[in-house]
């Protein structure tokens, strides 16, 4: 057989069209990573992953060559890291070790708003089960956490038949909270709402209380949303590896070196759920549009929960930084910080609006939790 012989056997032969599809999207999910540096981190490996898991016959995925099955490179990484959802987990130390919880343990008052910016996810729940059972609108749902491992995990949990477009949604609207937050806030308050300075006051937040609040908040989680243990756990892990103040060499691998590495190896893992056959449905489209829906109720929610209580405060909140209130960290609390400069270069919202962004942190991995409770 010839070289061209052997060419139009294994290539075009078993060739799609679609796969033209899914090859533009990957390099489109490129771009983004690397023109806009929209979580390159993530969007990269997952472009990528998508060009290699759609071409003829790959390698990289499980297959069945003359007649016998052969094991791809991505299919065993997902078997061992997402089919037991154990990347996700394991990334959640990481992103535990990069979170300082000392901005809400001065203003514990902060954390209402992490739980008032998770409304789209029960919003989402609602719509998406008019299209969906109520397993696979569960997991739909978990989009609106802005928590792409949370997404995975629940997703998995739940045997959802959507996960890669559940992923996909994830972590590509987590990427542009800076291009859908900024005009659904302007929307929802007026100018002079924009302007309203917040008087930032430290307080000395001693070395015990950081400490016991990992472990607080695990014991809490546990009694409330058992299913959520893993999620929190893991999470409160990471933090308290960051502030135990004995393990500093810990902390830094688990911030830089494992969060990384697994981020790379999850993002790859993730395109094995996105072969041209499973993700080009008009389902994808639809969950597409239902996550955005998420994000703009998340916002919206954290938004008019602050205006609402500024009603009864006589010392007024901004009430841009409840839309901090989403997961995505630390996107979402810059991007407050950076309309509220827009509106008044001496408005300062910083650390006001992290400490909610880190409060729905917490509260979107509860939520998770929550949903796991009731569909698992």
């Amino acid at each position: 057989m010839d070289f061209f012989s052997f060419l139009y056997q294994n290539a075009v032969d078993n060739f799609d069209y679609r796969m033209l599809i899914m090859w533009a999207i990957g390099g489109l999910l490129i771009l983004l990573a690397i023109k806009k540096n929209m979580e390159p981190t993530l969007l990269l490996p997952i472009g990528f992953g998508v060009i290699l898991v759609n071409l003829p016959l790959s390698g990289v995925v499980d297959r069945v060559v003359n007649g016998l099955p052969q094991e791809g490179a991505l299919s065993i990484l997902y078997k061992a890291g997402i089919a037991n959802e154990l990347f996700p987990l394991i990334l959640f130390i990481g992103i535990g070790a990069m979170i300082d919880f000392g901005p809400i343990l001065a203003n514990p008052k902060l954390m209402i708003f992490g739980a008032a910016a998770q409304f789209g996810i029960f919003f989402t729940l609602c719509t998406s089960s008019m299209f969906f059972d109520i397993k696979d609108a569960a997991a739909i749902a978990t989009i609106g956490a802005a928590d792409g491992p949370t997404a995975i995990v629940v997703a998995q949990m739940l045997d959802s038949k959507y996960l890669g477009a559940i992923m996909v949604a994830a972590y590509s609207y987590m990427a542009l909270v800076p291009i859908i937050q900024p005009p659904v806030i302007k929307l929802l308050t007026t100018e002079k709402e924009r302007k309203i300075r917040m008087k930032y006051k430290p307080s000395q937040v001693s070395k015990l209380t950081k400490i016991l609040f990992p472990i607080v908040i695990t014991i809490i989680a546990g009694i409330v949303s058992p299913n959520s243990v893993a999620l929190v756990g893991f999470l409160m892990f990471g933090n308290l590896i960051r502030e135990c103040g004995v393990l500093d060499s810990l902390s830094e691998t688990a911030q830089r070196v494992l969060a990384n590495l697994v981020t790379i190896f999850l993002g790859i893992t993730i395109a094995t759920q996105m072969q041209f056959d499973k993700f080009l449905r008009k389902e994808t489209l639809l969950i597409l549009g239902l996550g955005f829906i998420a994000f703009i109720f998340d916002t919206a929610g954290g938004v008019i929960f602050a205006k609402f209580l500024n009603l009864f405060l006589k010392e007024k909140i901004n009430p841009m930084i409840g839309a901090a209130g989403i997961s995505a960290f630390p996107m979402s609390g810059r991007v407050v910080h950076k309309i509220g400069l827009s509106e008044d270069p001496q408005n300062f919202l910083l650390m006001q609006s992290m400490g909610v962004n880190v409060s729905g942190q917490i509260a979107s991995v509860i939520a998770g939790g929550l949903i796991l409770n009731f569909f698992a």
